[in-house]
């Protein structure tokens, strides 16, 4: 199994912390938020991981990894960091974002997903967002779900029916080698043809890893929830490494 680590962002909401090093090389109570990743992931024996570097990339020195660069990382998106990675997705993999801290309990529970596309899912989101006035609920990433089935990926989903959950994205996806092939043909296919507006986005290159995966819905393919309850953390303000190292000791 593989690993790619979305890692191209500029962080502009973390700065100054953010003016001499990448967000994902912001320190959480002393350590990286990138490095604490790679611990975690090589821990759980996977070893094939792959950064998808951009803003200071050459900030980022962490051995035993592969880099790729995504050079237009100012005028694209997450989705655009996957495709400049698609030579790595031959195989079973995880997609991470750089700016999330999680524990081993998540991590596992997506490892040991046995479908050919899983994204993890929290069902008790809410609470995380008190007291976040800089990152507020509107923009958290949400999924609509009828029972276990996807229907909507996208921001700040408000409303659904009896029969419906708003559950939130963690900004993690397991893919088999199966999955993998599947999503690499769709990026090459939208990536030579798809013109204007893709989903929220307003071109498939600007877009992000919630358009992608809706439009894998959309295209048939079965997007399972994998629902995790271990500890998970969203780093995207100065307000959250206050909060974020008031609640973490050992992850």
């Amino acid at each position: 199994m593989k690993a790619i680590i979305l890692a191209a962002g500029q962080g502009k909401r973390l700065w100054p912390l953010t003016n001499k090093i990448p967000k994902c090389m912001v320190p959480i109570n002393g350590k990286p938020m990138l490095g604490r990743q790679i611990e975690l992931l090589k821990k759980s024996h996977i070893n094939n991981i792959t950064i998808v570097t951009g803003y200071l990339g050459n900030k980022i020195k962490i051995p035993d990894v592969s880099y790729i660069r995504n050079r237009f990382y100012r005028s694209n998106e997450q989705n655009y960091s996957l495709f400049c990675a698609r030579n790595q997705l031959n195989d079973s993999v995880i997609i991470s974002f750089a700016d999330i801290i999680f524990d081993n309990k998540v991590l596992s529970k997506l490892i040991n997903f046995k479908g050919d596309c899983g994204i993890a899912v929290r069902k008790d989101w809410k609470k995380a967002y008190r007291n976040r006035n800089l990152h507020p609920i509107s923009e958290a990433d949400n999924v609509l779900l009828n029972g276990n089935k996807i229907i909507k990926i996208k921001k700040n989903i408000k409303n659904c029916e009896k029969n419906q959950k708003i559950v939130e994205f963690l900004g993690l996806i397991k893919l088999s080698k199966k999955g993998s092939s599947i999503f690499l043909k769709k990026f090459q296919y939208l990536n030579k043809n798809h013109k204007g507006k893709f989903h929220s986005a307003n071109s498939f290159k600007k877009s992000y890893i919630m358009d992608m995966i809706q439009e894998m819905i959309d295209s048939g393919l079965q997007i399972t929830p994998v629902f995790v309850d271990g500890k998970w953390f969203e780093i995207d303000t100065l307000e959250d490494i206050r909060i974020v190292e008031k609640l973490i000791k050992k992850i």
